[in-house]
């Protein structure tokens, strides 16, 4: 059975689908099945990868909104190797749509991945940075959260209200769910702060915090307008090698 896994903070900027697009792509390169679920309106790591969807396509709208099943809405991608469920704009109007629902509007998408998760090793779900029904029904899917904390001031912000949200999920909706692991980025060594940061998260979180810390590097942020996993974009810079590491890091504690 594959491993639901959403990478969430709705704290905006922190690197949450950079996070999505590359550890999904590593995890994709060591090997496994993987399907990267685009469940942001913004539909960044849809474009991340190049895989756009415009006019009258199908996308996860279409899958949790309507009569329609993951096959009809999911792509295959050669580069990198996995599945994406792309989002658009439309995703924008679901949350006010779901209000009307009286029963099960917490688990639309849930109820969609159950019927594959078996064909996958992982699936990889990016939120969107917002408490909503959007991110209810992703944590209601997911058996874990991947919690991406940028390396500044008020690095913890937004964290706290993420930690209660999983709490009341866990209480109403899906009492399995647990912390993956929190992952550190746009760290900078060379700087006070990312440092003083990077030992109040580890504090916090102890050994549920990755080795693995992912680092400022203008290839992560170019890499995305090119359509690429930053595996295709420069597979030897930093922030490929620091993506790698998290992505065995994810491997080995599910191996457990």
């Amino acid at each position: 059975m594959g491993k639901i896994i959403a990478v969430s903070n709705q704290k905006g900027g922190v690197g949450k689908t950079t996070t999505a697009i590359n550890l999904a792509s590593g995890l994709g390169y060591l090997g496994n099945k993987v399907l990267l679920v685009d469940f942001d309106p913004q539909g960044n790591a849809t474009q991340g990868v190049g895989a756009n969807v415009s006019g009258n396509k199908l996308s996860v709208y279409n899958l949790i909104m309507e009569d329609y099943e993951a096959d009809a809405v999911r792509k295959t991608l050669s580069s990198p190797p996995i599945d994406i469920i792309p989002a658009n704009i439309s995703l924008a109007g679901a949350d006010l749509q779901m209000v009307k629902f009286e029963v099960g509007k917490e688990e639309l998408l849930k109820k969609k991945l159950d019927k594959i998760r078996d064909e996958y090793d992982f699936i990889i779900i990016d939120c969107p940075p917002s408490l909503g029904l959007l991110n209810t029904n992703a944590l209601t899917a997911a058996d874990s959260v991947i919690i991406p904390v940028q390396c500044e001031y008020y690095a913890l912000e937004g964290v706290t209200q993420l930690l209660l949200t999983i709490r009341l999920v866990q209480q109403l909706f899906n009492e399995k769910l647990m912390i993956e692991g929190v992952v550190l980025t746009m760290f900078d060594a060379r700087t006070k702060l990312s440092v003083e940061v990077q030992q109040e998260v580890r504090k916090h979180f102890k050994d549920r915090v990755y080795r693995s810390y992912i680092p400022r590097n203008i290839k992560l942020s170019e890499a995305p307008s090119r359509g690429m996993s930053i595996f295709e974009y420069d597979v030897r810079c930093e922030g490929a090698k620091a993506y790698a590491g998290l992505a065995n890091e994810v491997v080995k504690s599910n191996r457990k």
